[in-house]
């Protein structure tokens, strides 16, 4: 078998081609269509491409074909479980296709996203998807006119000028809140932030339309904005609940995020607040620690899989279809009721 040594330039096509004592065409053939090559020829131009350790130049093969085999996807938060989750479903998407999946972690900041974007061009993706800071931006709008199929993930667009895929928010927040409202509650917290991201305001509207609908006073629901939706911000929240006054302190907690309700429930833990009996608690995308909490957090789900599958395959006919029409997804929520508010 020839060797080669380390540091030695990669085997090229024309080495495969003298190695089997072949045309290069006939190498290239044996790449891109298989088909048209016989069985014996085939069979020793790889065995020359596995002697000589040859790996094909997807580079140069997707500038020629103008984009490669890749979709990405820019995700607001890896920290949080509720994209990752969303990721596994493109992925499954994406290997049926015969795809590989480019994650990207924008970290909630508008200028690392466009970032992304901009290099996800230059490498010719076949479609970006994107649970962007702000669905209007007009960042989107150039990469999708430049001619890179662009779905948004978990958010909605004021347009149809995109695909878009997301969970009906509103609904969410109001299945949460007639939850604590069932359970008796007269006073309650909306704990999330910040006001900027849209599912927070959606969620807080719903949330608001069902105490309403109750006759509940529209100031015994109190809103506890965060600066985040993360753990540490959750149990800074658990702590300015606990200071507000015996007389006017919510016993129940809708979180716009299971993160958020991890955080608040653990201060309530460390704190000697029982839940659910001084403190209910519900959150938001029904992530897997969510069942897994010392306390089993209700949580509105979301399907978080089939949320990315389906934007994978919105992207991928963008990408493939000429008749592609641009439609916007919308899943529906659903509460799941355990420990945190069942006590």
């Amino acid at each position: 078998m020839p060797h080669r040594e380390p540091g030695a330039r990669s085997a090229s096509v024309k080495d495969v081609a003298a190695a089997a004592g072949v045309s290069l065409g006939t190498v290239s053939n044996v790449l891109n269509r298989p088909d048209r090559v016989s069985p014996e020829t085939r069979e020793k131009v790889q065995r020359a491409m596995a002697d000589l350790g040859f790996v094909r130049n997807e580079s140069a093969r997707q500038l020629r074909a103008g984009s490669s085999r890749t979709l990405a996807y820019v995700m607001l938060d890896a920290a949080n479980p509720f994209f990752t989750d969303v990721s596994a479903g493109i992925d499954t998407a994406a290997e049926a296709a015969g795809l590989s999946l480019v994650l990207c972690n924008s970290r909630n900041s508008a200028e690392r996203e466009q970032s992304h974007l901009a290099l996800l061009e230059q490498q010719r993706v076949q479609g970006v998807l994107v649970t962007p800071v702000d669905p209007e931006s007009p960042a989107l709008d150039e990469v999708a006119r430049r001619g890179t199929p662009v779905v948004v993930v978990d958010r909605t667009r004021s347009d149809q000028s995109f695909c878009s895929v997301a969970v009906d928010d509103v609904l969410g927040g109001r299945l949460a809140v007639e939850h604590l409202v069932d359970r008796g509650h007269t006073r309650a917290a909306y704990v999330g932030g910040p006001a900027h991201l849209g599912q927070v305001r959606d969620r807080l509207q719903g949330a608001r339309d069902a105490w309403a609908a109750a006759g509940r006073p529209a100031d015994a629901l109190t809103w506890i904005e965060t600066s985040a939706l993360t753990v540490a911000e959750g149990r800074e929240a658990g702590a300015r609940l606990a200071g507000i006054p015996a007389r006017r302190r919510p016993a129940a907690a809708f979180c716009a995020n299971d993160l958020v309700a991890l955080g608040l429930l653990q201060h309530a833990i460390s704190s000697g607040v029982r839940v659910p009996e001084e403190l209910s608690i519900v959150g938001y995308d029904d992530i897997e620690f969510a069942a897994a909490a010392a306390v089993p957090l209700t949580s509105v789900r979301q399907p978080r899989q089939l949320l990315g599958q389906t934007a994978a395959e919105l992207v991928l006919d963008e990408a493939s279809n000429p008749e592609h029409t641009h439609r916007q997804v919308l899943f529906t929520p659903e509460l799941v009721a355990r420990a945190s508010t069942q006590g």
